[in-house]
């Protein structure tokens, strides 16, 4: 019988090509935004914009809350693990983790925090341009870790997350005067489209080529302002969905300019809005039960402290829920959106 063997020419061929394969996975996952995909940052600032107790947490693996604003995990970190990266994103500011942690995927978000300095201002949160300094920090300490060359080349191929924008409006626009008596609510989206373009160039300086940047949900949707819509009490408000869906468009056309201006760079526009109104509006599809009120206290208006562990009001089992507290999704409502855009992700990056 013959003897078939590879030439070492052969082997070499496939080896390289073996290798580039390995390459061109996403080695870690970078994340920027607010309290959709803080993974604890605010922990370990001065803020009352904290979600570090119970009943946060309790179903997130070791049934402890981590400040994470869900019951369990995030988009962020269902993403990671799809991409065969750890189940769970730390938060660069938590002293229990260190730069080999960091490696494979890092949270620079602090929740309540938008595009606009003033917004992060309102709760004293992390503003936007300073999760870019420690970008800049990071990027120093993986270079002192790894040595240039493989610290660039993490920094080059990671998928960066940018998950961002509610507050600005929700929690600065309508409901502090400042802004409002500055710009007409048209002039302030501008303003924001400003920033954003800002700092999507900001981290292209910095390395990022992959990133997915996502929209604004049905935020008239919330049950906190499902509650407080005088016009149709209970119902979504229609008022904050039309401007989601007008923002998500200006942010839509934001990505397409730089993607054609800028050599190299691929931005994915996660825009969340049609997924997530299917989940509120047809529940029953995904395998939940209630989405115009929340799983914490009366589901209606509680988040953060006013979602403490002695209210006995909160649910029993989450996974009914679209939303876990007046303003932020269920771990089952993450896991179902992250799994809707990870059909896209992994066909840009692989």
């Amino acid at each position: 019988m013959a003897t078939h063997y590879l030439s070492p020419s052969i082997l070499c061929i496939i080896l390289t090509t073996l290798l580039s394969i390995a390459g061109a996975k996403v080695p870690a996952i970078i994340v920027f935004g607010d309290s959709s995909v803080d993974s604890g940052n605010n922990n370990f600032i001065s803020t009352m914009a904290r979600a570090n107790f119970e009943p946060y947490g309790r179903d997130f693996p070791g049934g402890h809350a981590t400040g994470r604003f869900c019951n369990g995990r995030l988009s962020s970190d269902f993403t990671s693990e799809a991409y065969g990266l750890k189940p769970t994103i730390p938060a660069y500011l938590d002293p229990s983790y260190n730069i080999s942690d960091f490696a494979t995927g890092v949270c620079f978000a602090s929740a309540g925090t938008g595009y606009d300095n003033s917004t992060a201002d309102v709760l004293g949160v992390i503003p936007l341009w300073k999760e870019v300094e420690y970008f800049k920090e990071y990027q120093g300490n993986l270079s002192a870790y790894l040595g240039h060359r493989r610290a660039a080349k993490i920094i080059r191929e990671s998928l960066y997350l940018v998950s961002i924008g509610t507050n600005d409006f929700l929690e600065n626009y309508y409901t502090l005067p400042d802004r409002r008596s500055q710009f007409s609510i048209t002039q302030y989206q501008d303003f924001l489209i400003e920033i954003a373009e800002v700092f999507l160039k900001d981290l292209y300086r910095l390395g990022a080529r992959k990133m997915s940047f996502t929209g604004i949900s049905p935020m008239g949707c919330l049950p906190l302002e499902r509650v407080t819509n005088l016009d149709d009490p209970f119902s979504c408000a229609r008022s904050y969905n039309d401007l989601a869906v007008d923002f998500n468009g200006r942010l839509r056309r934001l990505v397409t300019k730089l993607n054609r201006e800028l050599t190299g760079i691929k931005i994915y526009f996660a825009n969340p809005y049609d997924i997530m109104w299917d989940i509120v509006t047809k529940p029953n599809l995904y395998g939940l039960e209630i989405s115009s009120s929340a799983c914490c206290g009366t589901g209606l208006f509680e988040m953060g402290f006013l979602c403490g562990q002695d209210n006995p009001l909160t649910c029993s089992d989450a996974n009914k829920f679209v939303f876990w507290d007046a303003f932020h999704p269920t771990e089952k409502t993450n896991q179902i959106v992250s799994d809707h855009f990870f059909k896209h992700l992994k066909n840009l990056f692989h």
